[in-house]
């Protein structure tokens, strides 16, 4: 970890801009699940303790029809309204504009500022927008250790397009830039990166999420106490190209479940009946499977599969199902979980790891029986004691939180996107931004 953090520089009575992940889940307007609110709390709290104006700022959901206060009709809805006879357009639109008026409401900060008010003792304030005339006057009123909370960035078209001008508006809020928003630090967006790389800002530093998202996952990658174990899941192998790649030049062994791993089992000759294959990478597999016995590792597949007739409808629906072969998987059935027998392989082989990184599922663990596999190896990696236990984000974490198993980890990460490109070996732009030492 070479990047300057929050205790590292002088906050007494300067601005601190702090890009925070508070893409908080909510329902009617109530959040209701405050762990990236908890997760932001210790730099802000040191930030108030140590006299810093702060002013917190973060995106909520994706309203991209929603600029600068004025709402706009996305592509689909133009589509749609221009396909109208003439005469009907306008009625159409106003329609749209209407409903997506009452649909802005619901990416608004202004429950976690609510929140973060009754947290922190009354001391924060929220901007109606982000950069305007509200934000404006209530930046310019902060007392030390006060906090204002800036409306959703991505009501401006300025966040994600890395905008100048909505750059220097931010950044004039700014004496020191602090990141600790590690679940949009692979985003290259105005406030993630682009108002440093524009040398708007001198001093740019990280949070304390941040330096525990680098301390851990990245050094772990780096200098694994060994055997170094990975395990890889979710449905795409497209989705996790790089990361397969660069994995195996540094783990001890890689374990593949999930629905990718049905590509790898038909590169192998399997037949794997109705289950979910990406036909245009069954080369990569092979070159994949190749370059693991090249390097000698090794490359755990699922050796029986719990397959059914069709993908529960809902995801909860109770499902006939049974185990077969994996390489044999009958035409009418698609593989849904790994079998008993592969459970228990998988599982012996993470709990031989001392470091062991997880991303995404064995099946369809929204399900219960199709979770088996699933909660295997969440298990196996919770009752691995000595052992470093990393969950990269995403389906992965959500898991273990469900089943129960989160408080046994060593760290699950915060971000599911970040995750997967610190896997690969990318440099992350709201990282790479930041301060050396």
């Amino acid at each position: 970890m070479n990047k300057k953090t929050v205790q590292d520089v002088e906050v007494k009575g300067k601005k601190c801009l702090v890009r925070v992940d508070f893409n908080v889940p909510m329902k009617d307007g109530v959040i209701t699940d405050e762990n990236r609110i908890n997760g932001a709390l210790p730099t802000i709290k040191y930030l108030m303790d140590n006299g810093a104006k702060v002013i917190l700022c973060s995106h909520m959901g994706k309203p991209h029809n929603v600029f600068n206060e004025k709402i706009k009709l996305n592509k689909k809805e133009k589509k749609a309204v221009e396909a109208l006879p003439e005469e009907e357009r306008a009625a159409a639109t106003e329609a749209y504009i209407e409903k997506a008026k009452k649909d802005v409401k619901k990416y608004s900060l202004k429950p976690v500022a609510d929140r973060l008010n009754e947290i922190l003792g009354g001391k924060v304030t929220f901007a109606t927008d982000t950069v305007g005339a509200d934000a404006t006057t209530k930046v310019n009123a902060l007392k030390d250790g006060e906090v204002v909370l800036l409306e959703n960035l991505r009501f401006d078209a300025g966040e994600e397009g890395k905008d100048l001008e909505f750059c220097k508006k931010l950044a004039a809020f700014c004496d020191v830039y602090v990141n600790d928003a590690f679940g949009t630090a692979h985003r290259s967006h105005a406030s993630t990166a682009a108002i440093v790389e524009y040398g708007l800002v001198e001093t740019a530093v990280c949070g304390f999420l941040i330096e525990k998202e680098l301390t851990i996952m990245a050094d772990s990658l780096e200098n694994p106490v060994r055997p170094f174990i990975a395990v890889l899941g979710g449905a795409k192998v497209a989705d996790k190209l790089n990361v397969i790649s660069n994995l195996l030049e540094k783990c001890d062994a890689l374990i593949i479940g999930g629905g990718m791993a049905y590509t790898f089992l038909k590169a192998q000759g399997g037949e794997i009946g109705a289950s979910l294959v990406d036909n245009e990478k069954i080369n990569y597999c092979n070159e994949m499977l190749n370059k693991a016995k090249t390097l000698g590792k090794k490359i755990y597949l699922p050796i029986d599969t719990v397959v059914a007739k069709s993908f529960p409808d809902p995801i909860d629906a109770e499902i006939e199902v049974e185990v077969v072969d994996s390489m044999a998987i009958p035409q009418d059935k698609m593989g849904l979980d790994i079998g008993p027998k592969t459970t228990e392989l998988f599982a012996n082989v993470v709990k031989s790891g001392k470091t062991v990184i997880w991303n995404g599922p064995m099946g369809v663990f929204e399900n219960p029986t199709l979770a088996k596999g699933t909660i295997a190896i969440a298990k196996a990696m919770a009752e691995s004691e000595d052992a470093t236990t990393i969950i990269g984000g995403g389906d992965s974490a959500a898991a273990v939180a469900t089943l129960g198993f989160a408080d046994k980890m060593s760290h699950i990460s915060t971000g599911g996107g970040a995750s997967l490109e610190l896997f690969e070996g990318k440099v992350l732009p709201g990282i790479a931004c930041l301060n050396e030492i």
